[in-house]
């Protein structure tokens, strides 16, 4: 049980690093936009079509992903030029339909270019074994560079958030924007370098997850609803928020769908227990944002100026 326990752990821990890289940069845009962008998770699926195509071109995982990092902070880059700038003054309404708009013409997109079959990207080689953790229990060290990298690059927006001229100016873009933009701050050039990151980190994350998920036409409609999720606990505008809600979220996720059958087979006969800890499972999530909500309404780290 404990190897279980271990193994889930991880698998948790994986899963709330890959959602932090997608909510990081869209509690960014919430925050200091003020824009709700419900394309956000249409980013992190394109990272994952351009690591497939730039994989299969080039031969190379590490050289595709190289290349699909400044990839999608370009297509960040042309969507608020050409479309998202448009919205800031427009009310949450007109966000929430253009927006809405925007995925399904992206994924009809995506199906016009790649099709609709599922598209694999192998596992490099030399990430292809396990590692050794307790005993007999292995963890696959893919699945550990994922972990890793994840880390690093939380490490990193640590840094540029709170120990940069550029991180100074995020903070206080999602405290109060107008004041920032009245001290001679170019508000645009702000909207779109945060556009841009939050672009770059969830195509990011969509590549690094292509070699253990199937890359589909609208993978990151799902993706997206848990993105809010994490958001609404941590606290809108605050990465600190977002990498612990994201990890909280990754982890009541993962361990309650294996032990919360488990654990009501206590209580009830196996067939029932396992039929009701699947129906349960998906829902701990939001008793989890329930709970949190009730106590802090504004979220586990609200960012500065927020209501409490």
């Amino acid at each position: 049980m404990l190897n279980l326990f271990l193994l889930q752990a991880l698998n948790g821990l994986q899963f709330g690093i890959l959602l932090f890289l997608v909510a990081a940069g869209l509690t960014l845009i919430f925050g200091i936009m003020d824009l709700i962008n419900l394309a956000h998770g249409v980013l992190y699926m394109v990272g994952a079509y351009l690591v497939a195509t730039l994989t299969a071109y080039t031969g190379d995982f590490f050289l595709g992903l190289a290349l699909t990092i400044p990839a999608t902070l370009l297509f960040g880059i042309i969507l608020e030029v050409l479309i998202f700038r448009r919205l800031y003054d427009r009310d949450h309404l007109d966000q929430v339909l253009a927006t809405f708009g925007l995925i399904l013409i992206l994924n009809e997109g995506v199906q016009m270019l790649w099709g609709a079959a599922p598209m694999s990207v192998p596992i490099p080689d030399v990430l292809s074994g396990s590692m050794p953790l307790i005993g007999n229990m292995r963890y696959p060290l893919f699945r550990v560079l994922i972990i890793a990298a994840g880390l690093a690059t939380a490490l990193g927006l640590y840094i540029l958030v709170s120990h940069t001229r550029i991180g100074m100016r995020l903070r206080a873009g999602a405290t109060n924007a107008p004041m920032i933009s009245a001290l001679g701050v170019d508000i645009r050039r702000l909207f779109m370098l945060v556009f841009a990151l939050g672009a770059m980190l969830a195509g990011f994350a969509g590549a690094m997850v292509a070699p253990i998920l199937s890359v589909q036409p609208g993978m990151g409609d799902s993706i997206l609803i848990l993105t809010f999720v994490v958001i609404v606990i941590g606290g809108v505008g605050s990465v600190r928020g977002a990498f612990v809600a994201a990890l909280l979220v990754g982890l009541v996720d993962t361990l309650g769908r294996t032990f919360g059958p488990i654990l009501l087979r206590n209580l009830m006969d196996p067939s029932a227990a396992s039929q009701t800890g699947r129906t349960l499972a998906p829902m701990l999530i939001y008793i989890l944002m329930a709970a949190v909500l009730f106590f802090r309404p504004a979220g586990l780290f609200p960012a500065k100026g927020a209501a409490q």
